[in-house]
């Protein structure tokens, strides 16, 4: 009940933002090169340290911007000081440069707002990791991305600021989350858009790391995600080169209530997260939705779920966003009530390819997943091993089906801040 009711308070402070990028973007050359939704707070206090987290860049440019989230703080967190270069492994740098917060270098960030940094001319490169370092002033519990597949690095308590060491020797503690930090714009007057990918923990990367026996890659972007991003870059013109930003929480939903749906994804469903963690994006085109697997697992019907679906797709439709839906994928351990309902989804995601009228397209990535001889599991060799998941060849055979053409024609771009 605590989560509900901080949730509620959160969508009366949505509108808290400390600073946001300025006219510095003119036109639409800014576009969020990676994003991780917050979806809950740090386990524990940070006090007087200094934290180090891992962005991987789905593509460059000249400048940079980040976005600073307290969206589940406790109460205020203050920045005193931030900087951002290119990851040279571990918790190590190649360089680095002052973030500013209109103009100043801490900002402080109620609890339930975010600040974005002021354009920080620096040059970056696609597929690249990104480290973005800040140093908290007195004691916060900050908000997280709870499943970062990657190890991000803080220091310990009371060793104030290391934001501007190159060598990681300070940082020499290690998360699974990713804090504070949740979106990396980058200017770059060449790239047509960002591809948002929206949905549950098929979207966030559980079972990337599975790479075959004995093998894990963690921090490794094996996510499809980060596989469809690398083939924009490889095969995709210059005249169609697009930015990939993912919007995925584990355990979520599309429709916003589930009679099974466990209280610590309650108010993170597809709707109330629309606005945070994609509209608030920049340069976005088009949204990949994937979700409803766990609104069947959790009871709903589909009737719900296609409802909840109309909602956010004449949203994002409103925003010039194109919308290609993914038909709900296999799982071995729905009853029969939920693979019929799995099926009503599917025929509704289908019809005329649009979704009768309401989506732009299908990627049907249950045709990709399905096993042809049991259809309601996955191919065991793109099964993770939990019948939900794809390990790592399964993402990467997602990330190869959608089509880049499909996605070059996506927007336009209605709503870019600068």
């Amino acid at each position: 009940m605590r989560r509900i009711a901080l949730l509620a308070a959160l969508s009366l402070a949505a509108a808290v933002v400390v600073s946001a990028p300025g006219a510095a973007g003119a036109g639409h050359a800014w576009f969020t090169s990676w994003a991780q939704s917050q979806d809950g707070r740090a386990d524990a206090p940070v006090a007087g340290r200094s934290l180090r987290m891992i962005t991987h860049l789905s593509q460059g440019g000249d400048a940079v911007r980040v976005r600073f989230q307290n969206t589940f703080g406790t109460g205020p967190l203050t920045i005193g000081h931030a900087t951002a270069g290119p990851s040279a492994g571990g918790a190590g740098v190649s360089g680095v440069r002052d973030l500013t917060f209109a103009g100043r270098t801490a900002v402080t960030i109620p609890a339930g707002g975010e600040a974005w940094s002021d354009e920080t001319r620096l040059a970056t490169r696609p597929d690249t990791d990104f480290a973005v370092s800040m140093s908290i002033e007195g004691t916060a519990v900050p908000g997280r991305h709870g499943t970062a597949l990657r190890d991000n690095y803080l220091t310990v308590p009371g060793s104030g600021d290391h934001t501007a060491d190159l060598s990681g020797g300070a940082f020499t503690t290690t998360v699974g989350s990713t804090y504070v930090v949740s979106a990396v714009d980058v200017h770059n007057t060449a790239l047509k858009g960002t591809v948002v990918p929206f949905g549950s923990s098929v979207v966030d990367g559980v079972g990337s790391t599975n790479c075959g026996p004995g093998c894990t890659e963690l921090g490794a972007n094996r996510r499809w995600t980060d596989d469809l991003a690398r083939r924009i870059v490889a095969e995709s013109p210059p005249s169609a080169q697009l930015a990939v930003a993912n919007a995925g929480v584990s355990g979520t939903t599309s429709a916003p209530s589930c009679p099974a749906m466990p209280p610590s994804v309650a108010g993170l469903d597809a709707a109330s997260r629309l606005d945070r963690d994609v509209l608030a994006l920049h340069g976005v085109t088009a949204v990949i939705y994937y979700y409803g697997t766990n609104d069947l697992a959790y009871g709903c019907d589909a009737a719900t779920i296609l409802d909840s679906y109309r909602s956010v797709f004449a949203r994002l439709r409103a925003a010039g966003i194109s919308v290609y839906v993914t038909p709900s994928t296999p799982r071995p351990g729905y009853g029969d009530q939920a693979n019929l309902a799995r099926h009503g989804i599917a025929l509704f995601v289908q019809r005329w390819n649009t979704c009768g009228g309401t989506c732009s397209g299908v990627v049907d990535f249950d045709t990709v997943l399905a096993d042809p001889l049991k259809p309601n599991s996955i191919l065991p060799a793109y099964d993770n091993g939990d019948g939900i998941h794809a390990n790592a060849a399964g993402q990467q055979a997602l990330a190869d089906f959608v089509s880049l053409p499909m996605l070059a024609r996506s927007g336009p771009v209605l709503h870019s801040m600068g």
